[in-house]
């Protein structure tokens, strides 16, 4: 605000009060958005203002509970207002909304570049749609007897896997929308889901704060990883299948931190990335091209994105999302941009810039 402050100081009183009411008419309260940077050791270097940025009509009328890119012009999004939206996000505009579930949206799952994407809910129920089809589903998955939580696509689209609060996971056939197997694991609340890119293998969260790794031929426990001090909430595959991420849910700063894995040979622990406050909802790996090291994203119920050195562990910078609520789901729209879902404030499209040094900052709302 000091460039604003000098800039009025010099200003006839006249043009003052015009110019302050166009820039708050802009702006409204989006000035309290603002990015902190940090060295590796974690103390601040400095705290910068974001600009203004634009608000497009919204996606939903109620909470976001989950966003994923289609391509690099559309994403999916569904929340509690019971409806699938398919939104261009570069024009600010909905393309089509698809209506069928009864109870809350809770996961969507695509394939990048692909048509076909898939939904589940409060209502037990999974459902595929097609962007260019008919807005009702084109198939239904009906089989567990719980809240869906869990939801993955195969690399190929032909199988989709789903978990449930009723402890088990699903093997559905897309073609002919019949479960093939069935597995049960006591005390199993799934809380995510990933395919392994080129694999077999299905990653899966639980709030029995373990990871479990999945062989979908057969649907065996292929491996469980060790496990951590709180609810896993979320699990991230990196691109190349040799990495995993998975997020623990907590308070005060106890848990809330996101865990990086090795799914090759060895299968350990190689970092966690410690700072938020409260539950870690998501997380992802950002593409190679943002830096000249690799880096990762986490959202949090503390209404704050933080991005990572992934070998190192440094925070590297946070965005507040002030008035946003809850960060809900974290991905990414396409090489510089991260959509982030919100209790409050809808989706938020977040632009990473790295030259000349890597920045953060909110650049519209929907």
């Amino acid at each position: 605000m000091l460039p604003l402050r000098c800039h009025l100081k010099r200003a006839p009183p006249q043009k003052i009060l015009c110019r302050f009411c166009a820039m708050m008419g802009k702006l409204q309260s989006k000035l309290k958005h603002s990015t902190y940077k940090y060295r590796p050791d974690a103390i601040i270097e400095e705290r910068i203002q974001a600009t203004g940025f634009q608000e497009y009509s919204p996606a939903h009328s109620d909470t976001v509970s989950v966003v994923a890119a289609l391509n690099s012009d559309l994403c999916v999004s569904g929340g509690k207002d019971k409806t699938v939206v398919a939104y261009n996000w570069k024009t600010g505009n909905v393309v089509k909304r698809f209506r069928g579930h009864e109870h809350d949206i809770t996961k969507i799952a695509c394939l990048h570049k692909s048509n076909q994407f898939f939904s589940a809910s409060r209502d037990r129920m999974v459902m595929m749609w097609d962007l260019h089809g008919s807005s009702q589903p084109r198939q239904q998955f009906s089989g567990h007897a719980m809240v869906v939580t869990g939801l993955a696509v195969s690399p190929d689209s032909s199988q989709l896997c789903s978990g449930s609060r009723d402890n088990s996971l699903l093997l559905w056939d897309v073609g002919t929308g019949q479960c093939v197997e069935r597995a049960s694991v006591s005390r199993n609340l799934v809380t995510h889901l990933c395919w392994v890119p080129r694999e077999p293998y299905v990653l899966q969260t639980s709030e029995d704060k373990t990871i479990r790794l999945w062989d979908s031929r057969g649907l065996q426990v292929a491996h469980i990883f060790p496990a951590k001090q709180h609810i896993q909430t979320y699990c991230e595959v990196s691109e190349d299948g040799h990495r995993c991420l998975s997020c623990s849910n907590g308070f005060g700063g106890e848990g809330c931190e996101a865990t990086l894995w090795d799914l090759r040979q060895t299968r350990n622990r190689i970092c966690e990335y410690k700072g938020h406050f409260q539950t870690v909802a998501s997380c992802v790996f950002l593409p190679r091209a943002l830096a000249l090291k690799p880096i990762i994203a986490t959202s949090s119920h503390d209404c704050k994105v933080k991005i990572w050195d992934q070998d190192t562990g440094a925070c590297l910078l946070t965005l507040s999302l002030d008035g946003s609520g809850p960060l809900t789901s974290l991905a990414i729209g396409d090489t510089i941009s991260l959509l982030c879902a919100s209790f409050h404030r809808g989706i938020h499209l977040l632009r990473v810039d790295h030259s000349p040094r890597l920045e953060l900052r909110e650049v519209a709302v929907f």
